[in-house]
């Protein structure tokens, strides 16, 4: 793999990775709507260029963010499943939509209402478990 890092901050360093319009849309796609094909992300709202989705699902590879298995009844058709070092980034989009919801909604009126995101505001460790344990039972062979 070639080094992609500008520079030794870890900051920057994870933007390098994670950073881009995309990548982390396609994880928290992953999370939250248990997108796993590449049929699923391109054709979610988000409506995300075929060639920009491969390239990222093959970064997310490359960096081992991602895994890509074939489907139990597919051999065919592949899915892409997070590992635990993707699964690491749920906090980050949670935090990112809590952030958003306290400082967007002014200049984006359509965002989710803030009472769908009271739960998660509330108790926001619990509702990160929840969904990294109901993503390893959904996604996880065991």
């Amino acid at each position: 793999m070639q080094n992609q890092f500008r520079c030794s901050c870890p900051c920057t360093s994870a933007l390098d990775i994670v950073g881009d319009k995309w990548t982390l849309v396609i994880i928290k796609d992953m999370i939250l709507l248990n997108n796993r094909t590449f049929k699923d992300f391109s054709e979610s709202d988000e409506a995300i260029a075929t060639n920009i989705l491969s390239s990222r699902l093959k970064m997310l590879l490359e960096y081992e963010i991602i895994r890509k298995e074939k489907l139990p009844d597919n051999k065919q058709k592949n899915i892409y499943i997070l590992t635990q070092k993707g699964l690491n980034l749920t906090p980050v989009i949670i935090d990112l939509i809590i952030w958003s919801d306290g400082n967007l909604r002014e200049n984006h009126s359509t965002l989710l209402p803030t009472a769908q995101l009271d739960s998660v505001k509330n108790d926001k460790e619990s509702f990160i478990s929840m969904l990294i344990e109901n993503y390893k039972k959904r996604n996880w062979k065991r």
